[in-house]
């Protein structure tokens, strides 16, 4: 999934106002009645796709069943992801607006956690059975730095290359295709470029308008297939607990966005900095043969199921699978980035206890496999992982297991979402021709020297 900035740099007198909008739906606060949970998610800003939705109702039903008396109060807020974070943290800061139960981001997790807007649930945790039957990685990435768990996994993703196959075929590329380094991915996009007019070769997502997926979809999967990733976390030092800046890994990373954009081998300008790029992604471009690869997530297909709105039982046949490779083709030859969303109980909620009832009813074997099919997600539930009928539900969902193995996760610390923004900005810069890589690269490092309080290592 998506499915990401820190709230404060994106408040604008529209996203105030928008705001605004969605503490009014809380009513008076998640206190309001002993009997009811308030949950909310964030909805998709294409109203044809309500796979999150559906599966809610469903675990609605389920629950109010199983707890005669009790009510679940589903609280949508529907927006891109980077506003989504912001109308959140503006509920999260009051009793009166804070729901019970709340879908975060794990990139933004700490953030939320330093600032004291999260319950920690380790005492709910230690009586629930099935918490032992999570992956380990999982766990870990709704960690705080105190060691206590905030938030219960509802999946993890993957990344890799989608690619059109009859885009292929007209542009001479043979497929099934495996790019060995980042020059295959330029040299295929090219010849489709030259040879298929009228197309979108290559998506590459940038900019601050797309948020969390222009940092994890796009940049990171360049910066950690870099040789610098081969001996350590290439954004974070883990040694000296410091940021890093100055290094010609980042630069390199800068440098493939830029070609993307400088040789019109990507989406036009004004698209690619769209805020509903994603939506356009896959809802026209990909289903309409107008993209011929695109460097996104393992969630595409839930857009496509039956009931989707954007149903489109063709694209297994259609589209092809392949890993983005290492930068030179260096071992392990490919690379993917990983994180996921978690069910987390702010600090303020009304009604904590009855929030992780609902967490154990939507995270029971059967309902995480329905939630891991719906939106094409990659199981976090051991149980569920090895389920023949998870593994087959979907073309790709082995493709996508599997690149688990050579995945990295971001170092999701406090000032992570800030670091992230910095990044977002740096390749806005080169993605508009505004500044060269080496001034785009100087000015992320004095952004981050700011917002780290000058924890920097320079490479």
């Amino acid at each position: 999934m998506p499915v990401r900035p820190t709230a404060a740099l994106f408040l604008t007198s529209v996203l105030v106002a928008t705001a605004a909008t969605a503490l009014t739906a809380c009513g008076n606060g998640s206190g309001s009645s002993p009997d009811t949970v308030k949950v909310s998610f964030k909805q998709s800003t294409d109203n044809s796709i309500h796979v999150m939705d559906d599966y809610l109702e469903g675990v609605k039903k389920e629950f109010e069943k199983s707890h005669p008396g009790k009510k679940v109060d589903l609280v949508p807020i529907k927006a891109p992801d980077s506003e989504y974070y912001t109308k959140l943290q503006q509920m999260l800061r009051s009793p009166k607006t804070a729901p019970d139960l709340v879908y975060e981001d794990t990139f933004l997790i700490n953030s939320d956690i330093t600032s004291g807007y999260l319950k920690p649930l380790d005492a709910y945790l230690a009586k629930w059975p099935d918490w032992g039957r999570f992956i380990d990685t999982a766990k870990t990435a709704a960690r705080g730095q105190d060691g206590r768990t905030y938030g219960v996994p509802d999946g993890t993703d993957t990344r890799g290359l989608w690619y059109d196959k009859g885009i292929f075929a007209k542009a001479g590329i043979p497929t099934p295709w495996q790019p060995k380094s980042w020059d295959d991915v330029l040299d295929a996009a090219r010849a489709i470029k030259q040879k298929v007019p009228g197309v979108t070769p290559l998506n590459v997502y940038t900019g601050k308008p797309a948020g969390e997926a222009a940092t994890m979809q796009g940049f990171e999967m360049l910066l950690y297939g870099t040789d610098t990733a081969a001996h350590g976390d290439p954004l974070y030092d883990e040694k000296t607990k410091k940021w890093i800046a100055g290094s010609d890994a980042f630069k390199d990373a800068l440098a493939f966005v830029e070609t993307v954009y400088k040789d019109k081998l990507g989406p036009d300008v004004s698209t690619a900095l769209d805020p509903n790029i994603q939506t356009i992604v896959r809802g026209d471009l990909l289903p309409k043969g107008k993209l011929g690869i695109d460097l996104d997530g393992s969630w595409l297909p839930q857009d496509w199921l039956p009931g989707s709105g954007h149903e489109w039982p063709e694209w297994p046949d259609r589209l092809g699978l392949a890993a983005m490779p290492t930068q030179h083709g260096q071992a392990p030859g490919k690379v993917s980035m990983s994180g996921g969303w978690t069910w987390a109980i702010p600090a303020k909620a009304g009604n904590p206890g009855l929030a992780f009832e609902f967490i154990k009813t939507m995270q029971s074997k059967a309902n995480a496999k329905k939630w891991y099919v719906a939106n094409s997600g990659i199981a976090v539930r051991e149980d569920v992982a090895t389920d023949p009928s998870y593994v087959t539900a979907q073309p790709g969902t082995k493709f996508f297991t599997d690149l688990v193995s050579v995945t990295h996760y971001r170092p999701a610390y406090p000032a992570y979402p800030k670091v992230s923004t910095a990044i977002q900005e740096a390749m806005e810069a080169v993605t508009t021709g505004d500044l060269s890589v080496d001034k785009a690269a100087a000015e992320y490092d004095s952004t981050l020297k700011d917002v780290t309080d000058n924890q920097v290592t320079a490479q």
